[in-house]
């Protein structure tokens, strides 16, 4: 630095300063205006491309009622929309792979929500706010030797 700071005055003045200059998150999008993130939850990994459009969702080329057929697992996936207040502005192209059915949704959802914050920083807020942008690190337990699984014992037999 090549000036001193001897108070606390001159202190914040030099960190407000630094502060407004740079803006705290930038949108980040591709040549063709998508924004990209990849969700996980529990074994399935989810890549998730978000670009403003009509609201169609489309999940490992299939529409997203033909590949979730469950209307909770349909609920899953567009609550961040609801969420951010943008239902229907954008079109969303995920593919997914691992794990069951709910488990893919919500790494759909985990997408979803990365990608549109990357896409429009001011939505971050709202879904910050409501846990969408923490990956749910909940897995399952592995196998112990002696075990029938992971917790279960073997059933007891006195003789």
């Amino acid at each position: 630095m090549s000036e001193d700071i001897k108070t606390l005055d001159d202190l914040k003045s030099v960190t407000t300063a630094a502060v407004a200059e740079k803006p705290l998150h930038e949108a980040q999008r591709d040549a063709l205006g998508r924004a990209y993130a990849t969700g996980k939850r529990k074994d399935a990994v989810a890549r998730v491309w978000v670009k403003p459009g009509s609201g169609k969702v489309v999940v490992n080329g299939k529409d997203i009622a033909e590949y979730f057929a469950r209307p909770v697992l349909q609920m899953i996936l567009r609550q961040p929309f609801e969420i951010a207040g943008v239902v229907g502005q954008y079109d969303v192209y995920a593919t997914v792979a691992g794990g069951g059915l709910s488990g893919q949704a919500g790494a759909v959802k985990h997408g979803i929500s990365k990608a549109l914050q990357l896409h429009e920083p001011s939505l971050r807020a709202a879904l910050k706010a409501a846990g969408f942008l923490t990956r749910d690190s909940r897995v399952v337990e592995r196998k112990k030797y002696g075990k029938a699984k992971a917790r279960r014992s073997f059933q007891f037999s006195k003789r």
